[in-house]
Protein backbone atom coordinates (compact mmCIF):
# COMPACT_ATOMS: atom_id res chain seq x y z
CA UNK A 1 0.00 0.00 0.00
CA UNK A 2 2.58 2.28 0.93
CA UNK A 3 4.75 1.62 -2.36
CA UNK A 4 1.40 2.17 -4.64
CA UNK A 5 1.12 5.87 -2.69
CA UNK A 6 4.72 6.75 -2.54
CA UNK A 7 4.50 5.74 -6.63
CA UNK A 8 1.22 7.82 -6.95
CA UNK A 9 2.55 10.93 -5.46
CA UNK A 10 6.00 10.50 -7.71
CA UNK A 11 3.38 10.23 -10.58
CA UNK A 12 1.47 12.84 -9.45
CA UNK A 13 4.27 15.14 -9.35
CA UNK A 14 6.25 14.58 -12.28
CA UNK A 15 3.03 14.91 -14.47
CA UNK A 16 2.65 18.50 -12.49
CA UNK A 17 6.09 18.92 -13.30
CA UNK A 18 5.29 18.15 -17.39
CA UNK A 19 2.03 20.46 -17.37
CA UNK A 20 3.77 23.50 -15.29
CA UNK A 21 6.72 23.14 -18.32
CA UNK A 22 4.50 22.87 -20.55
CA UNK A 23 2.76 26.01 -19.74
CA UNK A 24 6.01 27.56 -18.85
CA UNK A 25 7.43 27.04 -22.68
CA UNK A 26 3.93 27.96 -23.90
CA UNK A 27 3.77 31.33 -22.14
CA UNK A 28 7.37 31.80 -23.29
CA UNK A 29 6.78 31.34 -27.02
CA UNK A 30 3.64 33.48 -26.76
CA UNK A 31 5.92 36.30 -25.06
CA UNK A 32 9.26 35.65 -26.97
CA UNK A 33 8.72 34.18 -30.54
CA UNK A 34 8.42 37.47 -32.04
CA UNK A 35 12.20 38.36 -30.76
CA UNK A 36 13.39 34.90 -31.08
CA UNK A 37 12.44 34.43 -34.48
CA UNK A 38 14.49 38.29 -35.49
CA UNK A 39 17.45 37.17 -34.17
CA UNK A 40 20.40 37.36 -36.93
CA UNK A 41 21.40 33.53 -36.18
CA UNK A 42 17.93 32.17 -37.35
CA UNK A 43 18.48 30.89 -40.57
CA UNK A 44 15.24 31.29 -41.75
CA UNK A 45 15.59 34.77 -41.84
CA UNK A 46 19.33 35.40 -42.64
CA UNK A 47 19.54 32.50 -45.15
CA UNK A 48 17.89 31.42 -48.34
CA UNK A 49 14.58 31.31 -46.72
CA UNK A 50 14.95 35.04 -45.26
CA UNK A 51 13.70 38.30 -47.43
CA UNK A 52 13.50 36.69 -50.49
CA UNK A 53 9.81 36.35 -49.13
CA UNK A 54 9.46 39.25 -47.23
CA UNK A 55 6.61 41.75 -47.74
CA UNK A 56 7.41 45.37 -49.45
CA UNK A 57 8.25 48.00 -48.15
CA UNK A 58 6.58 51.54 -49.08
CA UNK A 59 7.39 55.14 -48.36
CA UNK A 60 4.62 57.50 -47.04
CA UNK A 61 3.76 58.61 -50.88
CA UNK A 62 3.49 55.04 -51.82
CA UNK A 63 6.94 54.55 -53.82
CA UNK A 64 8.28 51.03 -53.50
CA UNK A 65 11.40 51.49 -51.10
CA UNK A 66 12.40 47.50 -51.25
CA UNK A 67 10.08 44.29 -52.57
CA UNK A 68 10.67 40.51 -53.55
CA UNK A 69 10.57 39.40 -56.88
CA UNK A 70 11.01 35.65 -57.82
CA UNK A 71 13.33 35.12 -54.58
CA UNK A 72 15.24 38.25 -55.51
CA UNK A 73 15.69 40.82 -52.98
CA UNK A 74 14.96 44.68 -54.84
CA UNK A 75 15.54 48.08 -53.54
CA UNK A 76 14.23 51.69 -54.95
CA UNK A 77 15.05 52.36 -58.67
CA UNK A 78 16.94 55.57 -57.69
CA UNK A 79 20.51 54.84 -57.11
CA UNK A 80 20.34 58.19 -54.83
CA UNK A 81 17.52 57.52 -53.24
CA UNK A 82 18.59 53.84 -52.18
CA UNK A 83 21.87 55.77 -50.77
CA UNK A 84 19.68 57.99 -48.64
CA UNK A 85 16.88 55.47 -47.18
CA UNK A 86 19.49 52.86 -46.83
CA UNK A 87 19.87 53.29 -43.12
CA UNK A 88 15.39 53.26 -42.33
CA UNK A 89 15.16 50.64 -45.21
CA UNK A 90 18.10 48.39 -44.40
CA UNK A 91 20.03 45.66 -47.09
CA UNK A 92 19.49 41.75 -47.20
CA UNK A 93 22.13 40.91 -44.67
CA UNK A 94 20.27 43.03 -41.81
CA UNK A 95 23.63 44.65 -41.28
CA UNK A 96 21.57 47.42 -39.68
CA UNK A 97 20.36 46.82 -36.52
CA UNK A 98 18.01 49.84 -36.53
CA UNK A 99 16.50 49.65 -40.05
CA UNK A 100 12.94 48.28 -40.57
CA UNK A 101 14.02 45.28 -42.43
CA UNK A 102 16.28 44.52 -38.95
CA UNK A 103 13.36 45.78 -36.11
CA UNK A 104 10.15 44.32 -38.30
CA UNK A 105 11.43 41.64 -40.07
CA UNK A 106 9.28 39.58 -38.40
CA UNK A 107 6.28 41.10 -39.37
CA UNK A 108 7.81 41.82 -43.00
CA UNK A 109 8.12 37.55 -43.27
CA UNK A 110 4.46 36.71 -42.08
CA UNK A 111 5.51 35.21 -38.66
CA UNK A 112 2.49 33.67 -37.04
CA UNK A 113 2.07 31.86 -33.74
CA UNK A 114 0.60 28.74 -35.41
CA UNK A 115 3.00 27.78 -38.37
CA UNK A 116 5.65 29.84 -37.44
CA UNK A 117 8.24 30.52 -40.83
CA UNK A 118 6.59 27.21 -42.13
CA UNK A 119 3.37 28.58 -43.43
CA UNK A 120 2.28 26.25 -46.49
CA UNK A 121 3.35 28.78 -49.61
CA UNK A 122 0.61 28.94 -51.01
CA UNK A 123 -1.22 30.79 -47.46
CA UNK A 124 2.05 32.50 -46.77
CA UNK A 125 2.45 36.05 -47.74
CA UNK A 126 4.99 38.48 -45.79
CA UNK A 127 3.49 41.65 -44.75
CA UNK A 128 4.04 45.22 -46.01
CA UNK A 129 4.93 47.87 -44.32
CA UNK A 130 4.74 51.52 -45.07
CA UNK A 131 6.62 54.24 -43.59
CA UNK A 132 6.58 57.62 -42.54
CA UNK A 133 9.29 58.80 -43.95
CA UNK A 134 9.42 60.57 -47.92
CA UNK A 135 12.21 59.17 -49.70
CA UNK A 136 12.26 63.03 -51.93
CA UNK A 137 13.08 64.56 -48.51
CA UNK A 138 15.48 62.11 -47.96
CA UNK A 139 17.00 62.38 -51.39
CA UNK A 140 17.17 65.97 -51.07
CA UNK A 141 18.85 65.96 -47.77
CA UNK A 142 21.52 63.39 -48.34
CA UNK A 143 22.49 65.60 -51.79
CA UNK A 144 22.55 68.76 -49.38
CA UNK A 145 25.02 66.64 -47.68
CA UNK A 146 27.42 66.33 -50.72
CA UNK A 147 29.59 63.07 -49.59
CA UNK A 148 29.97 64.87 -46.34
CA UNK A 149 29.36 62.19 -42.86
CA UNK A 150 26.54 63.43 -40.86
CA UNK A 151 22.65 62.84 -39.91
CA UNK A 152 19.54 64.56 -40.50
CA UNK A 153 16.55 63.91 -39.09
CA UNK A 154 12.91 65.87 -39.89
CA UNK A 155 9.83 64.92 -38.17
CA UNK A 156 6.35 65.97 -37.70
CA UNK A 157 6.45 67.85 -34.02
CA UNK A 158 2.20 67.05 -34.25
CA UNK A 159 1.62 63.63 -35.37
CA UNK A 160 5.25 62.10 -34.38
CA UNK A 161 5.96 61.00 -37.92
CA UNK A 162 9.66 61.19 -39.33
CA UNK A 163 9.62 62.25 -42.93
CA UNK A 164 13.39 61.83 -42.85
CA UNK A 165 16.29 60.03 -41.25
CA UNK A 166 19.59 60.42 -43.35
CA UNK A 167 23.31 59.12 -42.42
CA UNK A 168 26.25 59.56 -44.03
CA UNK A 169 28.45 57.38 -44.87
CA UNK A 170 26.41 55.11 -46.79
CA UNK A 171 26.11 52.12 -49.51
CA UNK A 172 24.30 50.86 -52.29
CA UNK A 173 21.88 48.15 -50.39
CA UNK A 174 21.52 46.94 -54.03
CA UNK A 175 25.23 46.20 -54.78
CA UNK A 176 26.82 46.05 -51.25
CA UNK A 177 30.24 46.08 -51.01
CA UNK A 178 32.78 43.99 -49.30
CA UNK A 179 34.19 46.18 -46.95
CA UNK A 180 37.89 44.94 -46.47
CA UNK A 181 41.10 46.95 -44.35
CA UNK A 182 41.47 48.54 -47.73
CA UNK A 183 38.28 50.05 -47.78
CA UNK A 184 37.15 50.40 -44.33
CA UNK A 185 37.91 54.08 -44.11
CA UNK A 186 35.67 54.76 -46.54
CA UNK A 187 32.87 53.28 -45.31
CA UNK A 188 33.46 53.86 -41.83
CA UNK A 189 30.23 53.83 -39.70
CA UNK A 190 28.24 53.01 -42.42
CA UNK A 191 26.39 49.86 -40.66
CA UNK A 192 25.37 52.65 -38.35
CA UNK A 193 22.29 54.68 -38.20
CA UNK A 194 24.08 58.06 -37.08
CA UNK A 195 20.55 59.79 -36.49
CA UNK A 196 19.90 57.21 -33.86
CA UNK A 197 22.88 55.92 -32.85
CA UNK A 198 25.81 57.94 -32.85
CA UNK A 199 26.55 60.95 -30.38
CA UNK A 200 28.57 64.35 -30.64
CA UNK A 201 29.64 66.83 -29.14
CA UNK A 202 26.99 69.27 -29.20
CA UNK A 203 29.01 72.60 -29.25
CA UNK A 204 26.45 75.94 -29.12
CA UNK A 205 22.88 74.03 -29.36
CA UNK A 206 23.50 72.84 -25.79
CA UNK A 207 22.93 76.56 -24.87
CA UNK A 208 18.99 76.17 -25.07
CA UNK A 209 19.44 74.00 -22.40
CA UNK A 210 21.74 76.23 -20.29
CA UNK A 211 18.95 79.20 -21.35
CA UNK A 212 16.19 76.73 -20.18
CA UNK A 213 17.83 76.58 -16.60
CA UNK A 214 18.38 79.97 -16.30
CA UNK A 215 14.80 81.16 -17.06
CA UNK A 216 13.13 78.58 -14.94
CA UNK A 217 16.10 79.93 -12.10
CA UNK A 218 17.21 83.43 -12.23
CA UNK A 219 13.69 85.47 -12.18
CA UNK A 220 15.34 88.44 -13.39
CA UNK A 221 17.43 87.03 -16.24
CA UNK A 222 16.01 89.12 -19.11
CA UNK A 223 16.65 92.10 -17.18
CA UNK A 224 20.65 91.53 -16.43
CA UNK A 225 23.48 92.06 -18.84
CA UNK A 226 26.68 90.51 -19.19
CA UNK A 227 30.06 91.80 -20.53
CA UNK A 228 31.82 90.09 -23.15
CA UNK A 229 35.66 91.15 -24.36
CA UNK A 230 36.37 88.24 -26.36
CA UNK A 231 36.62 86.01 -23.15
CA UNK A 232 36.27 85.42 -19.63
CA UNK A 233 38.43 83.76 -16.63
CA UNK A 234 36.40 81.08 -14.82
CA UNK A 235 38.22 79.08 -12.33
CA UNK A 236 41.84 80.67 -13.30
CA UNK A 237 41.72 79.73 -16.77
CA UNK A 238 40.23 81.58 -19.65
CA UNK A 239 36.98 80.68 -21.60
CA UNK A 240 37.49 82.09 -24.90
CA UNK A 241 34.64 83.62 -27.48
CA UNK A 242 34.65 84.01 -31.19
CA UNK A 243 34.00 87.96 -30.85
CA UNK A 244 34.03 90.72 -28.99
CA UNK A 245 30.34 91.44 -27.77
CA UNK A 246 30.63 94.29 -24.86
CA UNK A 247 27.31 94.65 -23.10
CA UNK A 248 24.78 91.94 -23.83
CA UNK A 249 21.72 90.89 -22.84
CA UNK A 250 20.83 87.29 -22.33
CA UNK A 251 18.28 87.42 -25.50
CA UNK A 252 21.66 88.78 -27.56
CA UNK A 253 23.36 86.27 -25.87
CA UNK A 254 21.60 83.40 -27.29
CA UNK A 255 21.19 85.39 -30.79
CA UNK A 256 24.77 85.89 -31.15
CA UNK A 257 26.09 82.65 -29.36
CA UNK A 258 28.23 84.08 -26.61
CA UNK A 259 30.23 82.23 -25.01
CA UNK A 260 30.78 84.39 -21.89
CA UNK A 261 26.77 84.54 -21.48
CA UNK A 262 26.43 81.16 -21.24
CA UNK A 263 29.67 79.96 -19.28
CA UNK A 264 29.07 82.51 -16.67
CA UNK A 265 25.03 81.63 -16.16
CA UNK A 266 26.41 77.69 -16.00
CA UNK A 267 28.55 78.55 -13.11
CA UNK A 268 26.14 80.68 -11.21
CA UNK A 269 23.80 77.60 -11.39
CA UNK A 270 25.68 75.56 -10.47
CA UNK A 271 26.45 71.63 -10.63
CA UNK A 272 22.93 70.46 -9.42
CA UNK A 273 20.80 72.66 -11.33
CA UNK A 274 22.60 72.44 -14.37
CA UNK A 275 22.41 68.44 -14.42
CA UNK A 276 18.78 68.41 -13.16
CA UNK A 277 17.93 70.68 -16.37
CA UNK A 278 20.04 68.88 -18.69
CA UNK A 279 17.83 65.47 -17.84
CA UNK A 280 14.87 66.82 -17.60
CA UNK A 281 14.95 68.00 -21.11
CA UNK A 282 16.30 64.15 -21.78
CA UNK A 283 19.71 64.53 -22.66
CA UNK A 284 20.56 61.75 -20.13
CA UNK A 285 18.35 60.04 -21.80
CA UNK A 286 17.31 57.05 -24.79
CA UNK A 287 14.27 57.80 -27.16
CA UNK A 288 12.56 55.11 -28.27
CA UNK A 289 11.43 55.79 -32.30
CA UNK A 290 9.32 52.74 -32.87
CA UNK A 291 11.48 49.80 -32.36
CA UNK A 292 14.51 51.18 -32.50
CA UNK A 293 16.06 53.54 -29.04
CA UNK A 294 18.35 56.15 -29.72
CA UNK A 295 22.05 56.46 -27.78
CA UNK A 296 21.73 58.44 -24.39
CA UNK A 297 23.34 61.86 -24.89
CA UNK A 298 25.61 62.67 -21.81
CA UNK A 299 25.92 65.90 -19.24
CA UNK A 300 27.89 64.83 -16.24
CA UNK A 301 29.76 67.48 -14.15
CA UNK A 302 30.29 65.67 -10.74
CA UNK A 303 33.76 65.91 -11.25
CA UNK A 304 34.27 69.42 -13.38
CA UNK A 305 35.97 72.44 -12.37
CA UNK A 306 35.04 75.33 -12.12
CA UNK A 307 36.39 76.11 -15.75
CA UNK A 308 34.94 72.62 -17.12
CA UNK A 309 31.47 73.61 -15.89
CA UNK A 310 31.84 76.94 -17.74
CA UNK A 311 32.63 75.03 -21.14
CA UNK A 312 29.93 72.46 -20.62
CA UNK A 313 27.41 75.34 -20.54
CA UNK A 314 28.47 76.40 -23.97
CA UNK A 315 28.39 72.37 -25.22
CA UNK A 316 31.78 71.97 -24.44
CA UNK A 317 33.93 69.53 -22.26
CA UNK A 318 32.32 65.81 -22.10
CA UNK A 319 28.59 67.28 -23.25
CA UNK A 320 27.33 64.71 -25.85
CA UNK A 321 23.92 64.92 -27.69
CA UNK A 322 22.25 62.43 -30.18
CA UNK A 323 20.66 63.72 -33.63
CA UNK A 324 17.49 62.16 -32.98
CA UNK A 325 17.51 63.23 -29.39
CA UNK A 326 17.69 66.65 -30.47
CA UNK A 327 14.83 66.55 -33.00
CA UNK A 328 13.11 65.63 -30.28
CA UNK A 329 13.52 68.41 -28.45
CA UNK A 330 12.66 71.01 -30.53
CA UNK A 331 9.73 69.16 -31.05
CA UNK A 332 8.76 69.50 -27.45
CA UNK A 333 9.90 73.70 -27.73
CA UNK A 334 7.47 73.62 -30.60
CA UNK A 335 4.49 72.47 -28.60
CA UNK A 336 3.62 72.80 -24.94
CA UNK A 337 6.68 70.97 -23.46
CA UNK A 338 6.07 67.48 -23.96
CA UNK A 339 7.28 65.61 -27.35
CA UNK A 340 5.47 63.68 -29.37
CA UNK A 341 6.91 60.15 -29.79
CA UNK A 342 8.15 59.60 -33.23
CA UNK A 343 7.82 56.78 -35.32
CA UNK A 344 9.27 55.13 -38.60
CA UNK A 345 6.15 52.92 -39.68
CA UNK A 346 2.37 54.33 -40.52
CA UNK A 347 0.75 50.84 -40.78
CA UNK A 348 1.45 47.24 -41.36
CA UNK A 349 -0.89 45.26 -44.23
CA UNK A 350 -1.06 41.91 -44.94
CA UNK A 351 -0.08 40.94 -48.61
CA UNK A 352 -3.67 41.63 -50.13
CA UNK A 353 -2.83 45.21 -48.33
CA UNK A 354 -5.69 44.66 -45.34
CA UNK A 355 -4.90 46.63 -42.35
CA UNK A 356 -2.75 44.78 -39.62
CA UNK A 357 -2.13 47.46 -37.91
CA UNK A 358 -1.54 51.42 -38.03
CA UNK A 359 0.90 53.72 -35.91
CA UNK A 360 -0.24 56.86 -34.31
CA UNK A 361 0.96 59.42 -32.17
CA UNK A 362 1.22 59.24 -28.95
CA UNK A 363 2.89 61.49 -26.02
CA UNK A 364 6.32 61.33 -25.10
CA UNK A 365 7.33 62.45 -21.31
CA UNK A 366 7.68 66.55 -20.47
CA UNK A 367 10.65 67.75 -21.16
CA UNK A 368 10.32 71.18 -19.96
CA UNK A 369 7.13 73.35 -18.86
CA UNK A 370 5.45 75.15 -21.17
CA UNK A 371 6.25 78.54 -20.22
CA UNK A 372 9.37 77.75 -20.65
CA UNK A 373 9.41 76.58 -24.01
CA UNK A 374 7.53 79.54 -25.09
CA UNK A 375 10.08 81.81 -24.05
CA UNK A 376 12.37 79.71 -25.67
CA UNK A 377 10.81 79.10 -29.00
CA UNK A 378 10.37 83.12 -29.31
CA UNK A 379 14.55 83.21 -28.08
CA UNK A 380 14.62 81.03 -30.64
CA UNK A 381 12.71 83.05 -33.66
CA UNK A 382 14.87 86.16 -32.45
CA UNK A 383 17.99 84.45 -33.30
CA UNK A 384 16.77 83.41 -37.05
CA UNK A 385 15.69 87.15 -37.12
CA UNK A 386 18.16 89.09 -35.91
CA UNK A 387 21.40 86.97 -36.79
CA UNK A 388 20.54 84.23 -39.81
CA UNK A 389 17.73 86.45 -41.61
CA UNK A 390 14.35 85.35 -42.28
CA UNK A 391 15.58 84.63 -45.69
CA UNK A 392 17.78 81.60 -44.99
CA UNK A 393 14.58 79.06 -45.12
CA UNK A 394 12.38 80.84 -47.72
CA UNK A 395 9.07 79.40 -47.36
CA UNK A 396 8.98 78.60 -43.78
CA UNK A 397 8.72 80.86 -40.35
CA UNK A 398 11.68 79.13 -38.52
CA UNK A 399 13.46 79.03 -35.05
CA UNK A 400 16.57 77.76 -34.95
CA UNK A 401 19.96 77.57 -33.08
CA UNK A 402 22.84 76.54 -34.61
CA UNK A 403 26.01 75.07 -32.86
CA UNK A 404 29.91 74.50 -33.84
CA UNK A 405 31.32 71.83 -31.51
CA UNK A 406 35.22 71.78 -31.52
CA UNK A 407 36.40 67.85 -31.68
CA UNK A 408 39.70 68.57 -32.10
CA UNK A 409 42.89 70.56 -30.32
CA UNK A 410 44.34 71.32 -33.54
CA UNK A 411 44.14 74.41 -34.63
CA UNK A 412 43.30 73.29 -38.28
CA UNK A 413 41.04 70.75 -36.73
CA UNK A 414 37.72 70.50 -38.02
CA UNK A 415 34.58 70.78 -36.29
CA UNK A 416 31.06 69.03 -35.95
CA UNK A 417 28.75 71.61 -37.65
CA UNK A 418 24.75 71.63 -35.76
CA UNK A 419 21.93 73.40 -36.19
CA UNK A 420 18.68 72.15 -34.89
CA UNK A 421 14.87 74.03 -34.61
CA UNK A 422 11.38 73.70 -36.39
CA UNK A 423 8.94 75.67 -37.97
CA UNK A 424 5.62 77.37 -36.80
CA UNK A 425 3.83 77.19 -40.17
CA UNK A 426 0.66 75.09 -39.43
CA UNK A 427 0.59 73.67 -42.66
CA UNK A 428 4.38 72.42 -41.86
CA UNK A 429 4.44 71.36 -38.31
CA UNK A 430 8.24 70.52 -38.23
CA UNK A 431 11.24 70.19 -36.08
CA UNK A 432 14.72 69.34 -37.27
CA UNK A 433 18.18 68.69 -36.19
CA UNK A 434 21.24 68.15 -38.85
CA UNK A 435 24.92 67.65 -37.30
CA UNK A 436 27.78 67.45 -40.03
CA UNK A 437 31.02 66.10 -39.26
CA UNK A 438 34.19 67.65 -40.17
CA UNK A 439 32.62 70.99 -40.94
CA UNK A 440 33.12 74.45 -40.44
CA UNK A 441 30.69 76.45 -38.72
CA UNK A 442 26.94 75.35 -37.96
CA UNK A 443 25.32 78.50 -40.01
CA UNK A 444 27.63 77.71 -42.61
CA UNK A 445 28.02 73.75 -43.01
CA UNK A 446 24.81 72.14 -41.50
CA UNK A 447 22.66 75.64 -42.40
CA UNK A 448 22.05 74.55 -45.98
CA UNK A 449 21.50 71.28 -45.44
CA UNK A 450 19.12 71.77 -42.86
CA UNK A 451 17.21 74.26 -45.89
CA UNK A 452 16.78 71.86 -48.17
CA UNK A 453 15.51 68.87 -46.07
CA UNK A 454 12.84 71.73 -44.55
CA UNK A 455 11.75 73.21 -47.93
CA UNK A 456 11.29 69.72 -49.25
CA UNK A 457 9.51 68.32 -46.35
CA UNK A 458 7.32 71.52 -46.40
CA UNK A 459 6.43 71.07 -49.79
CA UNK A 460 5.72 67.66 -49.59
CA UNK A 461 3.22 68.63 -46.70
CA UNK A 462 1.76 71.04 -48.48
CA UNK A 463 1.07 69.42 -51.64
CA UNK A 464 -0.33 66.32 -49.91
CA UNK A 465 -3.35 68.48 -48.45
Amino acid sequence: MKKTLTRSIFIFILTLAFFGGLALFTFRICVNANDWIQQNFNGHISGSGGLEKAGKIFDRNGSVMAQSIDGQRYYHEDYTTRLATLHIVGDNSLNISTAVQSTYRSELLGFNYIWGLEMPQSFRGGNNLTLTIDSAVCKAAYEALNGKRGAVVVLNYQTGEVLCNVSSTTYDPQDPPEITEENEEEYNGAYLNRALSSSYTPGSIFKLVTAAAAIDNIPDIFDRTFTCNGGVVLGGEEISCLSDHGTISFQDGLAQSCNVVFAELAVELGKDKMTQQATQMGINASFDVGNAPTVEGKYDVSKASENELGWSGIGQYTDLANPMQMAILMSAIATDGTAVEPYFVSSVSSADFSPVRAGSASKGRALLSESTAQTLSEMMRYTVTSNYGDSMFPSLEVCAKTGTAEVSDDEDGKNDAWIVGFSRDEDAPLAFAVVVEDGEFGYSTAGPVAVAAMEAAAQALRSAE
